[in-house]
C-alpha cells in the first residue's frame, strides 16, 4: 500500500527538522518509493487544496504551500496511509504536543497551518495526489 507525505517548506528550511522527520521515517519501516521537491506556484497550491477553498485558512495555506519547496514522498508499506498519519499527529499542533508529544507535528509543527507535514487521508486521495505530483 502506497500514500503520499509532503515535507512543508518551512521544515526544509530547518536542516535539523528535515533529518529527524526522515530519521523517524526510515525508522518506522516505511519506505520511500519515489520522492521531489516542488515548488508550487500559487495556482498550484490553490489546486492541490481545492478541497478547502472555503475554509478560513485556506489563503493561509496557499500561502504557506507557495513560499518554498516543499519535499513531497511516496511511502510504501503496510497500512501505509494510517502509519503516516500517526507518526505525523493531530493537525493541530497545540493538542498534538500535549497528546501525541514525540510526532512530528508536535515536535516541528508552528502552528495549524505551519504543521509541519501532509498527508493523504484515503486510498482515493493517494490516487489523486500521486497523480497531481507524478503524473
Amino acid at each position: 500500500m502506497l500514500t503520499l507525505a509532503i515535507l512543508k517548506p518551512h521544515c526544509l528550511k530547518n536542516p535539523f527538522a528535515y533529518e529527524t522527520i526522515h530519521q523517524l521515517l526510515a525508522a518506522s519501516g516505511l519506505k520511500v518509493v519515489e520522492k521531489k521537491r516542488v515548488q508550487l506556484s500559487r495556482a498550484e497550491a490553490e489546486q492541490f487544496y481545492d478541497e478547502h477553498r472555503n475554509k478560513f485558512f485556506f489563503r493561509r495555506l496557499v500561502s504557506l504551500m507557495s513560499s518554498g519547496p516543499s519535499e513531497v514522498m511516496l511511502l510504501s508499506g503496510n497500512d501505509s496511509i494510517r502509519h503516516w498519519r500517526e507518526l505525523m499527529g493531530p493537525t493541530k499542533v497545540l493538542k498534538s504536543v500535549y497528546s501525541h508529544p514525540d510526532c512530528i507535528r508536535s515536535r516541528f509543527g508552528i502552528t495549524d497551518t505551519r504543521n509541519a507535514s501532509h498527508g493523504s487521508d484515503s486510498e482515493a486521495s493517494v490516487a489523486a495526489e500521486r497523480k497531481f505530483f507524478f503524473g
